[in-house]
């Protein structure tokens, strides 16, 4: 479950960012996550709930924000969602590779105090 180490990684970084900040608690974190990442959402928030306890975030709640795929056909010069894992262009059929949102997990913002 590689969830606990990408949690333990946006949660150091959410905690930088406070302490930087001159503030001491986080309530709330919110993540963008793509439907391509490989990171399941049920286990990002369970991963959550462990590595949290004895920090900044500890009680905080966890936002997340699933990301669709996005793809960019070059025939047609035009961005489209994809209906399936195979990614063709509902206006021409042609098949593309140009993934242009989904693959990422991104921190996007924190409530802080």
């Amino acid at each position: 479950m590689h969830e606990v180490g990408l949690m333990q990684s946006a949660l150091a970084l959410a905690v930088e960012q406070t302490k930087s900040q001159g503030l001491s608690k986080i309530h709330s974190i919110d993540l963008n996550v793509g439907e391509l990442s490989g990171v399941v959402p049920e286990a990002l928030k369970f991963a959550f709930e462990v590595v949290s306890v004895g920090t900044l975030a500890e009680g905080a709640q966890l936002n997340l924000n699933v990301v669709h795929t996005l793809c960019y056909c070059r025939h047609c010069c035009r961005e489209f969602y994809p209906m399936s894992w195979i990614y063709k262009c509902p206006r021409c059929q042609c098949l593309s590779s140009d993934i242009r949102e989904g693959q990422n997990l991104e921190l996007v913002s924190l409530e802080m105090s």
